[in-house]
């Protein structure tokens, strides 16, 4: 069984935006996308998913409408912009940039 690892700061909205590319979602569905696509390895809580998800609404990286759910009930449902389209593609040179930076280092020779 794996541990549940806690998420580096600044990579929710990432997690979110790519969760989001496959389509629209609900909350409960981002952070089952999440779970899933990680192995289980990262969970994201409710009380981080939904002030991201009202801070990256603000910010027109994703439109937000009411809808009814799988479960027949009713749910908001988050769509990326091509604002957010854009945002991923930066966070993700981002990361990518970072993950390389601190390979060198915890490959560097002692």
């Amino acid at each position: 069984m794996k541990d549940k690892t806690d998420l580096l700061q600044g990579t929710l909205d990432m997690l979110i935006l790519r969760a989001l590319v496959t389509g629209p979602m609900h909350g409960f569905a981002i952070m089952n996308r999440i779970h899933q696509t990680s192995e289980s390895a990262l969970q994201v809580e409710q009380g981080s998913l939904y002030p991201a998800l009202y801070r990256m609404e603000a910010q027109g990286w994703i439109h937000a409408e009411w809808g009814v759910s799988e479960n027949n009930r009713r749910a908001k449902y988050y769509t990326l912009t091509e604002a957010g389209r854009r945002q991923l593609g930066v966070e993700s040179e981002n990361w990518n940039r970072m993950c390389k930076a601190i390979n060198l280092v915890m490959d560097f020779p002692v």
